[in-house]
């Protein structure tokens, strides 16, 4: 179903693209399309280039161009995606809890995420690392592959993200339980876009929670059972939160183009401000001050990513609504994919990069040829995925959260 979208639309133009049983946001699907071909670009860049590690296979940093770069793209991204990733897939829960009840609800997050974050974590983990090792040289007792040897126990690999939806989906359908009724009528198609004073204190107030939290769990800190990085989660539980609120009050339709292009700025900005920053911080020696603790570097970092996240989340919705609202071709064989894609891409980005590993090429060149080959190489497989028998029912399309 498309929407058409003027860049005129106010909220109460836009009754008819509230989402419901049988009914799409084309730019919500697209959106997600965008978010996993990102996921899929930034971990091939962790292993070549880019900050953080890559604990199957990494490339190594091997200039500074190559590591200013890398580091540069991945902490744009660090920055929002996931936490957008959160946004649009909590915007659908109200709705479809509204219509099975929080029972059904559970159920249904059980089969789409739970299938998927076990037979990732207990299988697939497991197996790849086996390879990965044998590749390398490296051979082990079988028990050392067990789930949480190698990785966590649940959440292994890119699935923590599965996992920490999941976690989030539970704790709203708890919430539901003990208030059944939802609100009358379910949604507001008057209620106005936040102002953009109060989407800065928002972003503030993200930035003090985070920092606060850093002082304690720092960057680059991972609790080992569920792999769940704490000093990220401050924007993962707003964000989801965001996006309940923002079904009720109607607002991935009801943001304004005005508001769109001044955040659009903002992103901008907040993009280009990253070099001065690390700059000025020490970044070139060092992060370790940018990741936590009492150091204005660790503050400053949290401002930044504060508002980098507030701006490019209210920026990709902006965009791809008044821009991206439809589906040709290509994004109608992407879309009902994108969910495999996510799931299946980390095993196939690692071959791909252990398959090139004895090449003698620029890191950002070998970058590039993994790209070309692994985004359409992992929408193919996740195709012919989906093919086998049942797998659809959890990982297809149907669901809209």
């Amino acid at each position: 179903m498309t929407i058409p979208l003027s860049g005129a639309t106010r909220p109460a133009a836009a009754a008819g693209a509230v989402p419901r049983a049988g009914a799409r946001l084309l730019f919500v699907d697209n959106i997600r399309v965008f978010l996993t071909l990102l996921v899929i670009t930034h971990h091939l860049m962790v292993i070549y280039a880019g900050s953080g590690s890559w604990g199957l296979y990494e490339e190594g940093r091997e200039d500074t161009l190559t590591a200013a770069l890398g580091t540069w793209f991945c902490a744009v991204n660090q920055a929002y995606f996931m936490g957008l990733f959160l946004l649009i897939s909590a915007y659908f829960a109200p709705g479809s809890c509204d219509r099975k009840g929080a029972g059904r609800f559970v159920k249904d997050r059980l089969i789409r995420l739970g299938i998927p974050l076990a037979v990732y974590s207990w299988i697939i983990s497991p197996i790849t690392w086996y390879f990965v090792l044998r590749s390398q040289g490296v051979s082990l007792p079988w028990q050392d592959y067990l789930p949480g040897k190698m990785e966590a126990f649940l959440g292994a690999g890119p699935l923590w993200f599965v996992e920490a939806l999941l976690l989030l989906s539970l704790a709203y359908a708890v919430w539901r339980f003990f208030r059944p009724d939802p609100p009358t009528p379910p949604v507001d198609f008057a209620a106005p876009f936040p102002r953009n004073a109060a989407i800065a204190l928002f972003a503030l107030l993200l930035a003090i929670v985070t920092f606060l939290v850093r002082l304690v769990f720092p960057v680059d800190y991972s609790f080992p059972l569920l792999n769940f990085q704490f000093p990220h989660f401050a924007q993962y539980i707003a964000l989801f939160i965001v996006g309940l609120v923002a079904y009720r009050r109607n607002w991935l339709v009801g943001l304004l183009d005005a508001t769109g292009k001044l955040w659009l700025w903002i992103a901008i900005a907040m993009i280009l401000l990253f070099v001065p920053l690390a700059v000025l911080g020490g970044g070139l020696e060092s992060d370790e001050p940018f990741k936590g603790g009492l150091h204005w570097q660790a503050l400053a970092f949290a401002l930044w990513e504060a508002f980098m996240c507030v701006g490019m989340c209210i920026v990709v919705i902006y965009l791809f609504r008044r821009y991206l609202n439809q589906q040709g071709k290509v994004a109608g064989f992407l879309s009902p994919n994108a969910y495999t894609a996510y799931i299946i891409h980390a095993p196939i980005i690692t071959a791909i990069a252990l398959a090139q590993r004895d090449v003698a090429l620029y890191p950002l060149v070998k970058y590039a040829i993994a790209v070309l080959i692994a985004v359409p190489l992992t929408f193919g497989l996740s195709a012919l995925v989906r093919k086998i028998p049942y797998v659809d029912r959890v990982v297809g399309p149907g669901g809209k959260g």
